[in-house]
């Protein structure tokens, strides 16, 4: 063979190993970010069973460390953000037997405030698969960027001078070569270069536990994100406050869900629903409707067709349906269901994961309550979302990760 002939041959094997790569990362069975794909509680590619098993198959379960990260599945991989004693690190797992491939660590010794010493020291968010690298947002607001393939420490950011109270909880997105996040003792929204870690812009004032996410409104890309005093949207290239609508995110404002071009919002205080408008240059923010009957804290909501499903905190915890073009409250729950729980829809079908270790399958029903089977599925408390991927469910207790199957 000559050398030319070796080299084209090696050129076009190059070429096709990346695209593998790239079709890995947009596979339909990934879980790559916080609430899945689109950021909106999907599943990924699942597909209901004839009939609902009495019980799941339980294939693995490791030792992980401690936090309420959701695990990220992209290709043949799992990914955990954990802490072991006073390190913050990624773990990563070969998806169908459990069997480690990687951990990396750093520093992060975190002491959590009394009113959160219950829920440990974290990490709280949700790892970012995003251009090869896993992005993460530790307990004690650090930044830091993994390579996903080796596992190796491409950046970080210093922890802030003082510790969030709570701990932070933003889970990172990206988009256009930056990672975008709410660092440190709750800062501003703020987009990091995605291959060195340095700061391209901030907007708004500071966050809480929120996320932001990527959405296309009025035919305008932009990130959507609760700060401590409003709802902002801005724009992914210069961080421009495109628009605002004022939402006490101080007081726990879960993620924004985007129904069509309005935006539903939900806290302790309430639920709202608004949609920014862009008329010439400027943007305008019309209130659609406003409820006190629904209030969430930590628990995020879905939204099905025209249908708004999740877990109140009121009457100690209740299940509920909420039109999401009116605001009319459809249905409540049995109260006292759960302190927490995490919403996933595939479908018409809803997965909610109490924070008891109880996995229900219900109908994405507008009359009622509609459980379809329950199942449990771990040891211990289960505050992390589950990311479901095909007919996987990987489940993260308080130390543990486990692999579940639908059968």
């Amino acid at each position: 063979m000559s050398p030319s002939s070796a080299r084209l041959r090696l050129t076009a094997a190059l070429l096709i190993g990346a695209a593998a790569t790239l079709a890995a990362q947009n596979g339909p069975l990934d879980y790559p970010q916080w609430r899945g794909r689109n950021r909106d509680g999907s599943a990924s590619a699942f597909s209901q069973p004839a009939t609902w098993p009495d019980t799941l198959t339980r294939r693995w379960k490791v030792d992980v460390g401690a936090g309420y990260a959701t695990p990220i599945v992209v290709d043949r991989r799992v990914y955990a953000f954990t802490r072991r004693g006073d390190n913050e690190g990624v773990t990563a797992l070969d998806a169908s037997s459990g069997a480690e491939i990687w951990r990396t660590e750093y520093a992060a010794p975190y002491t959590p405030s009394d009113p959160a010493a219950a829920h440990g020291a974290g990490p709280k968010a949700t790892p970012l698969f995003y251009e090869h690298k896993l992005f993460t947002l530790g307990v004690s607001g650090i930044v830091a960027a993994f390579d996903a393939t080796t596992g190796r420490l491409v950046w970080r950011t210093s922890p802030p001078a003082e510790a969030p109270f709570f701990g932070a909880a933003s889970s990172p997105a990206g988009h256009a070569g930056k990672v975008v996040v709410h660092p440190g003792n709750y800062g501003p929204l703020t987009a990091f270069d995605s291959a060195n870690g340095s700061v391209k812009w901030t907007a708004g004032d500071g966050g809480f536990f929120a996320s932001p996410l990527l959405t296309r409104l009025g035919g305008t890309q932009q990130f959507v994100t609760a700060t401590q005093s409003h709802v902002i949207g801005v724009s992914t290239s210069d961080g421009h406050v495109l628009w605002q609508f004022p939402w006490s995110g101080a007081n726990g404002a879960t993620t924004p869900v985007v129904h069509g071009e309005s935006i539903i919002v939900a806290s302790p205080d309430g639920m709202a629903a608004f949609k920014p408008t862009k008329r010439g240059d400027a943007w305008q923010v019309e209130t659609l409707w406003s409820i006190k009957e629904v209030t969430m804290y930590l628990s995020n909501p879905v939204v099905i067709d025209d249908t708004v499903f999740g877990l109140s905190t009121k009457a100690s915890g209740q299940y509920f349906a909420v039109d999401a073009s009116t605001g009319k409250v459809l249905w409540l729950g049995t109260p006292r269901t759960a302190t927490n729980a995490a919403v996933v829809k595939a479908g018409h079908l809803l997965f909610l994961l109490n924070d008891n270790a109880e996995l229900i399958v219900a109908r994405a029903s507008r009359t009622a309550f509609e459980p379809l089977k329950r199942y449990t599925v771990a040891d211990s408390a289960t505050w992390a979302q589950p990311a479901i991927s095909g007919n996987r469910i990987f489940v993260k207790d308080v130390s543990t990760l486990a692999l579940w199957t639908v059968n």
